[in-house]
């Protein structure tokens, strides 16, 4: 399932984030991945429920979340408008600056809870806050999940008038979008899509009631998201909410292409759930993975690049890792900061990143709001990559993954998946170079037996 092409349908009945986990776990994710990584935040997998249901006569995933008492820690309450009709997808996520409504329908994470409400007199939390609970994560899903927080949290900044760090999120959706935001980047993590497309998303029309009175539908944080995306949105046909901000925020996040899949063949299918019953339609999300025909240049990432580097003396350590992961969230397939000494003896960093045309502009946008340089420097580069194939092979300590690296039928190099193996080691107690050794083992083992068949 690893490294192939993920296409996201969700022109027909919008997107949600309970309705993308759920067609992860359908498309074959395995619960444990999203579970461990809810757990790293502390909110907690015993939230997740996870059921099979079928929507007017497409068999999908349904998936819920407890948000009472009886698992994980509090968090605080997301910021923006819950509101209590909409699309209902799920559960609700409000991310409401004062917002008195959460819903579990299908709240629309940004806010637009439609369900049950409860008062204001939950907690809430900022995001400064959420983003420090983000850093226990690592690697490509701390990665994921911030950016797709972030994208959240800059879309309600704008909104209300307010900063990025003093955007504020209610408890109940706070552990709503926890939930959808970092099982979403587990998944796509584990998944390792080479790309994704999407033709274009349904946002639905009308009207919604939240604390701040009417408000229209597309909603204000989901339309504003897919804006500084660059999403491509269809009305739908359906006077709801259908794209929630956490399902536009995945969309902005994980979307290469806003068109047709390739030409290719689909290898697995996951359908997602949401709770609300459409009249006319299956209120699901529908997930494809396929494998392209042929090997283009763009898959195995050959070809003409952008180096981009930027000289920075006066940028502290702590700029300087958020910034290294803004880069590569804005579409660089490399970065990385170099020591260096400057003009008068100054010790400084140099900012390094690889980018290929279409999303140069956006990472020396980064750059430049993101680090103390005045300017960015870049020049056209080619690079040769060797074909790589992800091969599960059987160990002591579970499955891993491993990476296999081929110059044409020439096997040249076989790393096991870091993030599989730190899984076992925690999982069994095991040290993680022994679980190396197995994976390496094994892998060797599967290798011989191809080559005498």
């Amino acid at each position: 399932m690893k490294g192939l092409h993920l296409h996201i349908d969700c022109a027909a009945s919008g997107i949600a984030g309970d309705m993308t986990l759920g067609a992860m776990i359908d498309l074959g994710v395995p619960v444990e991945v999203i579970g461990e990584a809810l757990d790293v935040v502390g909110v907690g997998k015993e939230r997740l429920r996870v059921r099979r249901v079928v929507k007017r006569g497409i068999a999908a995933v349904d998936v819920t979340v407890d948000t009472g008492e009886g698992g994980g820690e509090g968090l605080g309450h997301e910021d923006g408008h819950v509101h209590e009709d909409g699309h209902g997808h799920g559960h609700g996520h409000g991310h409401g600056h004062g917002d008195d409504h959460h819903g579990h329908g299908h709240a629309h994470e940004d806010g637009h809870g439609h369900g049950h409400g409860h008062g204001d007199h939950h907690h809430h939390v900022h995001y400064l806050d959420i983003r420090r609970r983000l850093g226990a994560l690592t690697g490509e899903v701390r990665r994921r999940a911030l950016d797709m927080f972030d994208r959240v949290a800059r879309a309600e900044a704008r909104l209300h008038g307010t900063t990025v760090d003093d955007v504020a999120f209610h408890e109940v959706g706070a552990i709503d979008s926890f939930v959808d935001i970092v099982g979403t980047a587990a998944a796509l993590a584990h998944l390792a899509p080479a790309s994704v497309s999407c033709v274009a998303v349904a946002m639905g029309h009308g009207t919604l009631r939240c604390a701040h009175g009417v408000l229209p539908v597309p909603a204000p944080a989901a339309l504003e998201i897919l804006r500084d995306g660059g999403g491509v949105m269809v009305d739908g046909g359906v006077a709801r909410e259908l794209c929630t901000p956490t399902g536009a925020a995945i969309l902005a996040h994980a979307v290469t292409d806003w068109g047709p899949a390739p030409a290719g063949t689909p290898v697995r299918v996951g359908w997602g759930a949401g709770d609300m019953e459409l009249a006319d339609r299956a209120n699901v999300v529908r997930l494809t993975l396929s494998r392209p025909l042929g090997h283009p240049a763009a898959a195995s990432g050959d070809g003409a690049m952008w180096r981009l580097e930027a000289n920075l003396d006066d940028a502290s350590p702590e700029l300087c890792a958020y910034a290294l992961d803004r880069v590569l969230a804005a579409g660089a397939v490399d970065a990385w900061w170099t020591p260096v000494t400057m003009k008068k003896g100054r010790p400084a960093l140099v900012l390094t990143a690889l980018a290929a045309a279409p999303h140069r502009d956006a990472v020396v946008a980064v750059i430049l709001a993101e680090t103390t340089s005045i300017g960015v420097r870049f020049d056209a580069v080619e690079r040769r990559v060797l074909d790589r194939q992800l091969v599960a092979v059987d160990t002591p300590f579970g499955p891993i993954t491993v990476k296999v690296a081929r110059d044409g039928a020439r096997v040249v190099n076989a790393a096991p998946e870091f993030e599989d193996c730190r899984r076992a080691a925690e999982r069994t107690g095991a040290p993680l170079k022994d679980v190396y050794a197995a994976a390496i083992s094994a892998w060797e083992a599967v290798r011989k037996l191809t080559t005498s068949a």
